[in-house]
C-alpha cells in the first residue's frame, strides 16, 4: 500500500488527529500546489487556479479540525478523486 493510498485512507475515516502535514502531502499527490494567503488562510490551487481548496492553516498543534476534512473531501469527490 503506498503512502498515498495510506493517506487517502485515513481521510476517509475521518481521524480526530490529521495534521496539516498530512493534508498538504495528499492534495500535492492529487496535483494541488500550497499558495499561503494572509494570516493562518491557505489556498491549494490545481490546473492554474481553476480548482482551489480553502481553509485556515491550524495552530498551534496543527491539527485539521472535522468540518476541514469534510469539506477536502467533498471537494475531491466532485472533482473524481475519491
Amino acid at each position: 500500500m503506498s503512502k498515498k493510498d495510506k493517506l487517502i485512507g485515513r481521510l476517509l475515516n475521518k481521524p480526530k488527529d490529521f495534521t496539516f502535514d498530512e493534508m498538504e502531502s495528499l492534495l500535492k499527490y492529487f496535483g494541488y500546489e500550497l499558495k499561503q494567503g494572509s494570516g493562518s488562510g491557505v489556498k491549494f490551487i490545481k490546473d492554474g487556479g481553476n480548482e482551489v481548496i480553502n481553509f485556515h492553516k491550524p495552530h498551534p498543534n496543527g491539527i485539521l479540525k472535522r468540518y476541514v476534512l469534510d469539506q477536502v473531501m467533498d471537494k475531491l469527490r466532485k472533482d473524481g478523486l475519491l
